[in-house]
C-alpha cells in the first residue's frame, strides 16, 4: 500500500473515508486557497467531525511547513 500511495494514491485501495481525506490533504498541499465548504462537507459525509477535520488540516499543514523549512535549510541533502 505504501508504494501505491507514493505512486498513485487513487489506486491504493483506500476506503471511501480515507480517499476523501487524502484528496483533501492533496488539495491542501497543492493550493489551500481552493479548499471550500464543499470539501469539508465531503469529509463530514464520510464520518469526520469538525474536530477530526481540524486535526487532519493541522497535521497536513504542519508536515507541509516542516518539509519546506527542511528543504530551505538543506536538511537531508548532501553538499
Amino acid at each position: 500500500m505504501v508504494r501505491a500511495l507514493e505512486t498513485d494514491y487513487t489506486k491504493a485501495g483506500l476506503t471511501a473515508a480515507e480517499r476523501v481525506m487524502v484528496d483533501y490533504v492533496v488539495q491542501l498541499t497543492k493550493d489551500a486557497t481552493r479548499i471550500s465548504r464543499a470539501d469539508h462537507e465531503r469529509l463530514r459525509q464520510t464520518g469526520f467531525d469538525d474536530s477530526a477535520i481540524l486535526q487532519i488540516t493541522l497535521i497536513a499543514a504542519w508536515f507541509n511547513y516542516i518539509n519546506r523549512v527542511a528543504d530551505a535549510l538543506g536538511v537531508g541533502r548532501e553538499g
